[in-house]
């Protein structure tokens, strides 16, 4: 029987857009201008962008098809009851609240679970998560396994849950705890998968505390190829059956829409309990929108009921894993540090192993980043001691868990040959890490600062050929 080695995307090209091609002359003013960070360079300066894989999807023929046909009634428009069942089916539960985006979703639940002396448990909060957690006066905990908080580590489930960490959590602050949050894939964490053991292993200790379990369920169809490929007894099962399975475990799930259902905007909040629902809803109405399009249009709503089908085709998540694992594979050939094992949306570069002689308080994932960019116009994102780490007041960095660089991929928009430029790329910069040094944090919001704050270098010169 015919394998075949080579990693054949599962669709063809119908519509091509130009890349920018610019000098490393105009990128370094490009990022000069932006004080290093790469968020506030224009993409039309960025040749391949992999600073996220949320809203950067292309969209199939299908979605293109349903924007034609969404419907734009301002209430009970006949595309949001589309989007309603087909999250309904997948998710087993029955309030569907729509929202612009994941962050809407979080910000609406905690305004309303959360508050001073309220303790969040989860494996690892995202960005925006804490961010909205700590915003109502929570405490955003993280408890995740202790193979999850070290990149070289190998383990087919760093995403997990301690299961007796959160016990001890539940035993003394049970409740404090308005729920337990699960990330799948755990994003902070290196894009590592959460098994459905765990997940069983979860559920039963919220059950024994009365705590309710939520899903942060962003890439969802990527765990379920995971535990599909991974975990024993899975190998059988379709992507959908795993799916359907972790969602039942659970009380509610929230979904940027933006990553695995295709989506340029978009997500929801899905709950099984009808007084919290009422009051989520109320808050929707108030801050998104009519519970029928909770600041979407109708062709949003339409796309991502296709996008939420389309996600768990068994061809496209072995060529989606596939990808990317191509990719961790021949970095980590060159000898690139990576978080180790290849996870499924992104490569992780270990920046600490990377730039060994950069402290973490000296951000070397954001010099990465920015060496990245000046040198091969690819834009990546920083996910260390610049998004998790905070300015003490003797003005150092306290650090975060660990300093990595994410190259995160969208969905069906890059060839294996972009994939090869990247490569090359990151392994030329690499080979020259020894010109690379730190920078300082000049300016900085009082939340979420990795997105506006700005740089300078310490004792270098980031711009030199």
């Amino acid at each position: 029987m015919f394998k075949p080695k080579t990693i054949m995307e599962p669709f063809r090209v119908k519509v091509v857009e130009p890349l920018p091609m610019r000098t490393r002359q105009e990128r370094a003013v490009a990022l000069q201008e932006a004080k290093l960070n790469l968020f506030s360079v224009h993409a039309d300066q960025v040749t391949i962008d992999l600073m996220t894989d949320s809203g950067t999807s292309a969209m199939s023929q299908e979605q293109w098809a349903g924007i034609m046909r969404g419907d734009e009634s301002y209430a009970g428009g006949r595309s949001f009851f589309r989007f309603a069942d087909t999250v309904k089916q997948l998710t087993g539960m029955e309030h569907i609240i729509p929202v612009h985006q994941g962050r809407a979703a979080e910000r609406i639940l905690f305004t309303t679970v959360g508050g001073k002396g309220k303790t969040i448990p989860a494996n690892t909060h995202f960005d925006t998560t804490r961010a909205n957690a700590e915003a109502s006066g929570a405490e955003a905990l993280d408890l995740v396994i202790e193979e999850g908080k070290d990149p070289s580590a190998e383990h087919p489930f760093k995403g997990n849950i301690n299961v007796l960490a959160l016990t001890k959590v539940l035993e003394e602050r049970a409740g404090s705890v308005p729920l337990v949050v699960m990330t799948i894939t755990n994003n902070s964490g290196g894009g590592q998968p959460v098994s459905l053991e765990n997940m069983k292993q979860v559920r039963a200790v919220c059950d024994r505390f009365q705590v309710p379990l939520f899903l942060d369920c962003a890439r969802f169809a990527e765990n379920s190829w995971f535990i599909k490929l991974r975990e024993e007894g899975q190998q059988q099962r379709t992507p959908r059956a795993i799916a359907e399975e972790m969602f039942r475990l659970a009380d509610g799930a929230w979904m940027s829409s933006k990553k695995d259902a295709f989506g340029n905007i978009g997500g929801f909040l899905a709950l099984k309990d009808d007084a919290l629902a009422i009051e989520c809803r109320n808050l929707l109405i108030l801050t998104e929108g009519f519970p029928t399009y909770g600041g979407l249009a109708g062709r949003d709503l339409e796309a991502l009921a296709i996008g939420l089908e389309e996600v768990l085709a068994e061809d496209y998540l072995e060529y989606r894993i596939r990808s990317t694992e191509y990719v961790w594979r021949h970095m980590d050939q060159a000898g690139v540090p990576l978080l180790r094992p290849a996870g499924g949306h992104a490569v992780y570069l270990d920046a600490r192993k990377f730039l060994p002689h950069v402290p973490s308080g000296l951000l070397p994932g954001q010099s990465i980043s920015a060496a990245l960019f000046l040198e091969g116009g690819v834009r990546a994102c920083e996910i260390g001691t610049v998004m998790f780490g905070h300015t003490l007041p003797d003005g150092t960095q306290a650090p975060g868990p660990m300093d990595l660089v994410r190259l995160a991929i969208p969905r069906r928009v890059y060839t294996q040959s972009h994939m090869d430029y990247v490569i090359e790329a990151v392994t030329y910069v690499f080979e020259r890490r020894a010109q690379l040094g730190g920078l300082k944090i000049i300016e900085e919001p009082s939340a979420l600062r990795h997105f506006t704050c700005g740089f300078e270098p310490i004792g270098w010169d980031p711009y030199a050929p």
